[in-house]
């Protein structure tokens, strides 16, 4: 991997169409508390369909409580659209055409396609939360599709994080 993300340092910079128009630029971001980037394999997934949309149900308690929420793969913007109907994902923003050296400067891994529904090459799951001022905050990267965070879990988590300014974890690098 070419670029190491660490905790409260500057994320790369990630700018990417969405499907129904319009663009998710992480420098625009604006939330009250979090950006939460939440990158998935793709159509071919159902690991996907069933996390993301369970995202999507969960969509307003993210957004109450400061977050601006998005999703990204590698996939074309027809397959992006087609995620965004299947899966039901209503108000949740879909972004696509994630090339391999966005997956590479987020610390991602990158497969490529073993079956034929697979596409091509794909990031594999990565979830992240980064503050308004452009620091990652928390980073949850997967080399595999079934291990993904428990999204009510970390929801659970944010008062306690805000109520006593909990800094983000392993910037120890002695």
């Amino acid at each position: 991997m070419s670029h190491k993300l660490s905790p409260d340092a500057q994320v790369p910079a990630l700018k990417l169409p969405l499907v129904g128009g319009g663009t998710f630029d992480i420098s625009e971001e604006n939330p009250k508390n979090f950006t939460m980037i939440l990158f998935y394999r793709g159509l071919h997934c159902p690991v996907c369909a069933n996390y993301i949309g369970g995202l999507a149900k969960m969509l307003e308690d993210f957004e109450a409580q400061g977050f601006s929420v998005v999703v990204a793969s590698m996939n074309t913007e027809e397959l992006a659209a087609k995620a965004a109907e299947e899966w039901n994902l209503g108000k949740l923003r879909v972004a696509y055409d994630v090339t391999i050296e966005d997956a590479k400067n987020w610390g991602l891994w990158v497969s490529k396609a073993f079956k034929d529904v697979e596409a091509d090459f794909f990031t594999e799951p990565g979830l992240f939360w980064v503050r308004p001022d452009g620091r990652l905050y928390l980073v949850d990267i997967s080399n595999m599709p079934w291990a993904r965070p428990d999204l009510g879990n970390l929801l659970s988590k944010v008062n306690y994080a805000l109520e006593n300014d909990y800094p983000a974890r392993g910037t120890f690098e002695g």
